[in-house]
């Protein structure tokens, strides 16, 4: 194993990847306690890799993709050049990443062999087969640095989880003092990314919101991006018409914000989302609706979440769009998604 100075991370793209990268980094920078780690990151996932204590520097990345952001890409690799990396780590698994680790001059560039991208990597890693290692996604970051030899060993049964936890929920509850809401808050994320499979129904999540938040004397906050904030609206106004006080922040929570607003919830009701991963690396007890999705794959970690899915012969389709009725979701009731978060937050059912 060899300790580097200076090390360029190429960060994944989207929130649920980062999240799930995360043990990777912090194996990282164990093996390199010294070392200048710096994060090349898209915007909207910046401000989780910069909380983070592995990190000493996140430089935002914002050229467009493919070959129309050409010109910016070399801008970019030009500037990572002057900035002499000895090393650089692709978690991204795009041509394009180790394309601009080669134009940036990086002596020592590392990722996955695939998308024909080996012959600009100085170490091209063969990708782990089936059964080789363990189904979660984070273990393919994990592996990456071991078969680097970045770091020796990574556990099996370890847990991901977001630095700050504590003192993120100290800000987000004042920010929720302000939003109008005080006391126990139920967070909701009815969105997911990638297509409507994912999706449980918007009138279900209303439904197990409010049961839990009159169980709990709770306030609801809904979450969601800024083409999810149609449905986080759909959500809030049918939870407030069953008498509960409910806050939209769907299209106006930056990811700082929803990090800090997330930790300060009591329980946390989404999709399999990058909502859903934040909440639970936060130790927040969350509780899931999978479907179209494998939870075994890219589902929560640790004690307080919790999985709720039917086993329907079509699932998990992976498919961003239902072809036929959407029966993994649909058969999903509300009342099994509360008293899952009975089991998590000692509710009891009246």
């Amino acid at each position: 194993m060899k300790q580097f100075d200076r090390i360029l991370v190429r960060a994944a793209n989207w929130v649920g990847d980062a999240v799930m990268s995360l043990a990777a980094l912090h194996g990282l920078r164990e093996a390199n306690p010294h070392a200048h780690i710096a994060i090349l990151a898209r915007p909207w996932v910046a401000d989780l890799y910069g909380r983070e204590p592995f990190c000493d520097e996140v430089i935002p990345y914002e050229a467009p993709r493919g070959w129309r952001g050409l010109g910016e890409k070399r801008r970019v690799a030009e500037e990572l050049r002057a900035r002499k990396f000895d090393c650089a780590l692709l978690l991204q698994n795009a041509f394009e990443a180790a394309a601009m680790a080669r134009w940036a001059g990086i002596p020592i560039r590392m990722g996955y062999d695939r998308d024909a991208r080996g012959w600009l990597l100085t170490h091209p890693i063969p990708l782990p087969t089936a059964g080789e290692i363990p189904k979660h996604q984070r273990f393919y970051y994990l592996e990456l640095l071991k078969r680097a030899r970045l770091i020796p060993d990574y556990a099996r049964d370890g847990v991901i989880r977001l630095g700050g936890a504590s003192s993120a929920a100290e800000r987000g509850r004042a920010r929720l003092r302000e939003a109008g809401i005080a006391g126990a808050v139920v967070g909701v994320s009815p969105g997911a990314a990638y297509g409507g499979a994912k999706r449980w129904l918007p009138e279900r999540f209303a439904e197990a919101a409010v049961a839990v938040a009159r169980e709990r004397g709770a306030q609801v906050a809904v979450f969601g991006s800024t083409e999810e904030a149609g449905v986080c609206e759909t959500v809030c106004q049918q939870i407030e018409r069953a008498g509960v006080l409910c806050r939209n922040f769907g299209g106006v929570t930056p990811l700082e914000q929803f990090i800090e607003m997330a930790a300060a919830c009591e329980l946390f009701l989404t999709n399999d989302s990058g909502a859903m991963h934040v909440a639970s690396a936060l130790g927040v007890a969350t509780v899931v609706v999978f479907g179209a999705t494998d939870d075994e794959a890219t589902g929560p970690t640790g004690d307080w979440s919790r999985v709720v899915r039917h086993a329907v012969e079509c699932s998990p389709c992976l498919l961003p769009e239902c072809p036929i009725d959407h029966r993994c979701m649909t058969r999903v009731a509300a009342g099994e998604v509360v008293d899952a978060a009975h089991g998590l937050v000692g509710i009891e059912r009246k």
